[in-house]
């Protein structure tokens, strides 16, 4: 059985001009919206990740607990359930899918927000790595309507490593001769596990392989952790979908809007809600250093490095000590 909503978006004109037709957006919601429509919380997901996957941090007693707050969770375009290569009629469908932006994804947030549920004030957006880049850019897009930002592991802007890096992610899973263009009548099954492959050593820090953390896992060596983990990681998602994702994120930057055609300072500046920023210690997609940069631009921001083995993979909800810290940040955050 769905568990989650369907919001139809009609044609929907996109960043880059193109038309996607018939869009929507999935969704899942927690706790009730109170009378005043103002205890509201949008939490994004992020590559590879769906709604379900940010249940981790919500609950009763943590800092999203459905007893005090109302929260929206949207699925990610391209990510299989909102609009994606994968589900949307021809011609516009798996290979022909057009490239969406962070900005065309929150645009289509904001309408779901406002059209749906009637909400004009978002007590927190808060999100993990795409979902981090989301929330900046609810917070340059609509300053008058966010009171507080929280990403964590993720940038305000893919800087050019990153884009290298999930440009190499594309290129092994399109090296499979099953990939055909994006037309394939099956999975490119080896493309798939090479796209694993290529995630494993950016997704974990040096620390995390040099002291073996992926034995708590149940995975007595590097070998079996390769295997059985990673060569199997994105078999339940479509390729089609993994790219437009990825291309999404190379592509993400808050600035690359008409309000800002690129000045990336003044679209952090923009930024007026209080931001609490917590990148990972040892994050190699998106160093600390980046956000310390952005913060610096932020009229009201915070940063808060969590410091972790884990690397990027350190706001998943898997290492539970590193769960506990961003919780707790949330929680003194949001009093």
């Amino acid at each position: 059985m769905r568990d989650y909503e369907i919001y139809p978006l009609g044609d929907v004109e996109l960043q880059s001009g193109r038309t996607l037709p018939q869009a929507f957006l999935a969704y899942k919601t927690y706790g009730t919206l109170n009378a005043a429509k103002s205890n509201a919380i949008i939490y994004p997901t992020w590559f590879a990740g769906l709604h379900n996957d940010n249940e981790w941090l919500i609950g009763p007693g943590k800092a999203l607990d459905p007893d005090n707050y109302f929260i929206i969770v949207p699925n990610m375009l391209g990510n299989g359930l909102s609009s994606s290569p994968s589900n949307t009629p021809a011609p516009f469908d798996r290979g022909n899918f057009p490239l969406v932006t962070i900005y065309d994804n929150v645009r289509l947030q904001h309408r779901l927000v406002t059209e749906k549920f009637g909400i004009t004030k978002l007590a927190l957006v808060v999100g993990w790595s795409l979902g981090a880049l989301q929330t900046f850019q609810w917070g340059t897009s609509y300053p008058e309507m966010v009171e507080r930002i929280a990403p964590f592991g993720g940038t305000a802007k893919t800087r050019a490593h990153a884009q290298v890096v999930f440009g190499s992610l594309i290129a092994a899973l399109q090296a499979d001769s099953n990939w055909k263009n994006g037309f394939y009548t099956r999975q490119p099954a080896a493309g798939l596990a090479a796209m694993g492959r290529a995630y494993a050593p950016w997704g974990f820090s040096q620390a995390y392989y040099l002291e073996q953390l992926y034995q708590a896992e149940g995975y007595p060596t590097l070998k079996s952790y390769l295997e059985n983990y990673w060569d199997k990681v994105f078999f339940s998602f479509d390729a089609n979908d993994l790219i437009a994702m990825l291309r999404t994120g190379i592509h993400g930057d808050i600035s690359a809007t008409p309000a800002d055609n690129g000045n990336f300072e003044q679209a952090l500046n923009r930024i007026t809600a209080p931001a609490l920023v917590m990148p990972g210690s040892t994050d190699l997609f998106f160093p600390p250093g980046d956000n310390a940069y952005e913060v610096e631009h932020m009229p009201d921001a915070v940063f808060r490095p969590v410091e972790s083995k884990w690397g990027h993979c350190f706001g998943i909800g898997a290492n539970e000590p590193d769960s506990f810290v961003i919780d707790t940040h949330l929680k003194q955050f949001l009093q």
